[in-house]
């Protein structure tokens, strides 16, 4: 075990020589510095010195400057001021600016002992309760997806085993489960994580531009086709490639990616290179592909390449554990973003949160809670500041036709509208008008001239 560093800072050297040897017989290992120049260097070239005995009064740079300088390149370092009889209120005053304790000239061994056995006793409950939090982190937030649930802790388990492997991965789950998120995080824990991660969402392109995006077309190969492109596959090389609703892919794709699979192969379009690969492949769907492949709109063999470890995310309604974390998640977020401080959601919305039956999921409640502090103008969300359709729908039995907020129309035109109505009541003055909005002038200056917004006379 190695032994707690011990750093000594006096300007006589006959104490610092006897601290040190005593220190050196208890156990610990010391440094001595016979100034502050001197010490700053050390702990420079030191960043494990635990503890740091420094002289009060110490010509050129003394004790409570050392400190400041010192906690400065090391915080978690503790101080003990020395000083002589008399400078006791000078010792209490460096207590107040970070010191741990002091101690007076001439000191006993005994108390010495007692004060760095209490140092290092709070420096390792400290140390044990950031572990702790980190290991809360990884079961709560894995690789940015949320949950305490039993239902997610059993999918961020089988995503620390199925990364280990190069196995494709099939991930279902509703719209806005967070199934990227999942694919990303098997990436991050996997052995290809310094590879590139690459994603396609298979359901926004027709199957013309598709077979382009996923391997790539030579010149010429078809109309627009000006020079040589290099597809998904070729970029995801020694990486990870993510495939979004690879349920509605043509049965000629289909094709193509179960050669890739299988002989880590394929032909740009249009092309007769033969192009290898070492790539993982992750897809996802919100489709029941079994079902397809009884209907024979998908490959059966395909459907067994790509099913090798299926990771099914459970839809929000399912783990209504999860919301208030998720919620204050992205309380936090938006807070940032938005430059605002509201502390937390009233308790109608809390419980209306619970409530909910969220047909959009995640990405839903996300939504509606940047809307909400956009809007919001005092510390806490109130259900007045939700979207209204939204606050009109609060069945929690079968899912409703309510469209999700988007950010490029809806939330923008909507925190726009609010602007303008706020200036007008204070008559465009920016102080007053922040205030209400709860964001700084700065902010308001930069969302007036983002929204083009001007005066009406």
């Amino acid at each position: 075990m190695e032994k707690p560093k011990i750093l000594i800072v006096d300007d006589e050297e006959i104490i610092r020589n006897s601290l040190a040897e005593w220190l050196n017989d208890a156990g610990y290992e010391s440094v001595t510095a016979s100034d502050g120049s001197e010490a700053l260097n050390i702990i420079i070239q030191n960043k494990d010195i635990n503890i740091m005995l420094a002289d009060l009064k110490m010509p050129g740079i003394d004790g409570m400057q050392l400190m400041k300088q010192a906690k400065e390149l090391n915080p978690d370092l503790a101080v003990i001021i020395v000083t002589a009889y008399g400078s006791v209120p000078s010792a209490i005053e460096a207590i107040k600016g970070g010191a741990y304790d002091y101690l007076e000239k001439p000191f006993c061994p005994e108390r010495v002992e007692v004060l760095i056995k209490n140092i290092l006793v709070h420096q390792n409950v400290v140390k044990e309760n950031i572990a702790l939090k980190k290991e809360l982190a990884k079961k709560h937030q894995f690789a940015e997806l949320i949950g305490k649930s039993h239902k997610m802790q059993e999918v961020f388990e089988l995503i620390k085993i199925v990364a280990k492997s190069n196995a494709t991965v099939l991930i279902q789950g509703e719209t806005g489960t967070g199934k990227e998120l999942v694919a990303r995080a098997v990436h991050a824990e996997s052995h290809r994580h310094k590879g590139p991660f690459v994603s396609l969402n298979c359901a926004a392109l027709p199957e013309s531009l598709l077979e382009s995006e996923l391997f790539g077309h030579e010149k010429g190969s078809f109309t627009g086709a000006i020079a040589q492109k290099k597809g998904k596959f070729e970029f995801a090389n020694e990486g990870t490639i993510f495939l979004d609703e690879i349920g509605d892919i043509s049965p000629n794709t289909q094709v193509h990616l179960l050669r890739v699979i299988q002989e880590k192969e394929f032909n740009r379009v249009g092309g007769n290179e033969i192009i290898k690969v070492n790539v993982r492949v992750i897809t996802s769907t919100n489709r029941d592909l079994k079902k397809r492949v009884e209907e024979g709109n998908f490959r059966e063999d395909l459907f067994y390449r790509l099913n090798v470890v299926p990771i099914y995310i459970p839809p929000l309604r399912e783990r209504t554990d999860d919301i208030p974390i998720l919620a204050r998640y992205f309380l936090k977020k938006y807070n940032t973003e938005n430059d605002k401080n509201i502390s937390d959601f009233s308790p109608e919305v809390m419980e209306f949160f619970m409530k909910y039956h969220w047909p959009g999921n995640v990405r839903e409640l996300e939504n509606i809670i940047e809307y909400g502090v956009v809007l919001s103008q005092n510390d806490r969300v109130k259900l007045e500041y939700l979207p209204s359709l939204i606050k009109n729908n609060k069945s929690c039995g079968e899912p409703q036709s309510v469209p999700i907020i988007t950010k490029k129309t809806t939330l923008k035109e909507t925190e726009k509208e609010q602007i303008i109505k706020v200036l007008n009541q204070t008559g465009w003055n920016y102080t007053h008008t922040a205030k209400a909005l709860g964001i700084s002038r700065s902010t308001l200056h930069k969302k007036v001239k983002d929204y083009q917004i001007e005066k009406v006379d």
